[in-house]
């Protein structure tokens, strides 16, 4: 094994949907963890826990949980978010609560994180409003918020298994989507600020993407760059979203994988699993 890599799916999906992307990660020894996040896929178990993701301090209390079941380690660690988990990863290396944690990571990758809404998706600054106010007073309550798969990926058949898949439910709760776009809002503005305790960060993006921001990425990315002494952007040009599950997507596979090995001590690439 050379390195490990711990991922965090994003928005109403789950970690079962990334293809060829994991195993291809583990044939050249990078063990790869990932989990359905509390209100998402598998960890639904009845219709109210859906979207029910907690405050933000709980899903980065969630998140540093799971990572620390592979600290310490006698290989490097990355972590990987998409999306909405993209947002969160950023946010984890973001929050001075744990640098302890931030301290143990080799590197970090962020593929098409949300920074911003596309303009396909932009909410109305009425409707964002309303349900923060309606947050403090209905938290639980769900809204359905489903993203057209035709603005996720350019593959057909992975448009259609979005369709026909059950776990991925689209729906969110006042508390959790508020909480989302407050970190969102931390990481667009500047109010979230790196941690200097970053080693390494690798960020990743779609110039078609309609789900989330090319260009709010690329301008944290410039605004951050500085304060990482290993830091690259890569745009993909014409690529939507799910640059895992999108036509081309191996280009993405080999460039996450040399991204990891070249930080790793080199060491026999023995195959090995991922754990899912």
């Amino acid at each position: 094994m050379a390195a490990k890599m711990i991922m965090f799916h994003g928005f109403s999906d789950h970690v079962n949907r990334y293809y060829g992307f994991f195993p291809y990660l583990a044939e050249r020894g990078i063990a790869v963890y990932g989990v359905d996040q509390r209100g998402w896929g598998r960890s639904v178990k009845k219709d109210s826990d859906k979207g029910k993701t907690g405050p933000t301090t709980r899903v980065l209390a969630d998140m540093a949980a799971f990572i620390c079941t592979q600290l310490p380690s006698d290989v490097p660690v990355f972590v990987l978010g998409h999306s909405m988990g993209g947002g969160q990863v950023l946010t984890l290396a973001s929050t001075p609560a744990y640098e302890d944690l931030i301290k143990q990571i080799r590197g970090w990758v962020l593929e098409s994180p949300f920074v911003g809404f596309a303009p396909e998706l932009q909410p109305s600054w009425l409707l964002v409003a309303s349900g923060r106010l309606a947050s403090h007073v209905v938290p639980h309550f769900k809204l359905h918020r489903p993203i057209p798969p035709e603005d996720v990926t350019r593959d057909p058949e992975v448009q259609a298994s979005i369709r026909a898949d059950d776990l991925m439910h689209d729906y969110g709760t006042l508390e959790g989507l508020a909480h989302m776009l407050d970190r969102t809002d931390g990481l667009s503005t500047g109010k979230l600020v790196i941690s200097s305790n970053v080693k390494s960060l690798f960020m990743v993006h779609g110039t078609v993407d309609k789900a989330t921001s090319f260009d709010k990425s690329k301008k944290w990315f410039e605004r951050n760059k500085d304060r990482i002494p290993d830091a690259e952007f890569k745009a993909f040009e014409g690529f939507a979203h799910q640059l895992h599950a999108d036509p081309g997507k191996e280009q993405f596979y080999e460039d996450v994988a040399a991204w990891i090995l070249k930080r790793s001590p080199d060491e026999p690439k023995l195959t090995v699993d991922s754990h899912l």
